[in-house]
């Protein structure tokens, strides 16, 4: 299987609660559409920092996190971040990675949207098992 990619909207959770609370218009807040690396084998939605800086994310903490290489860093927390995927969305936070490094879709997200990897169309989909509203296991 090859590297998928798949296009979803970012969106500045702080400024939907705004929006909610009547201090700020629709058109005012701050999202933008990706096209992110979707890996099953990461736990946390990551972007960059051009992106935190656009949605205007607050550093919310640190943690270490091991890269592919084996490596470990210490990154920054962000958020939170809604994801919008179809018929599905999600609140998040965000590992930031440095630079203009492309945005990645971990499982957290994934799960908390019953969305999953299709392995014959090499494509992120809404589980066709329950697609008009997301399904959750709480046992």
């Amino acid at each position: 299987m090859g590297l998928i990619y798949s296009d979803m909207e970012l969106i500045s959770s702080d400024d939907l609660a705004l929006v909610r609370r009547g201090y700020l218009k629709e058109n005012e807040v701050r999202k933008m559409k990706v096209r992110a690396l979707v890996d099953s084998g990461s736990y946390m939605l990551a972007i960059n920092e051009a992106i935190k800086i656009q949605l205007g994310l607050p550093k919310l903490d640190e943690q270490m996190g091991e890269l592919a290489d084996g490596s470990r860093q210490k990154f920054e927390i962000a958020g939170p971040v809604h994801i919008r995927f179809e018929n599905r969305q999600t609140t998040v936070h965000a590992v930031v990675l440095p630079g203009d490094s492309e945005p990645l879709m971990g499982v957290i997200p994934m799960e908390s949207m019953d969305i999953l990897i299709d392995p014959k169309q090499q494509k992120l989909v809404v589980n066709p098992e329950s697609p008009y509203v997301a399904k959750t296991v709480l046992k």
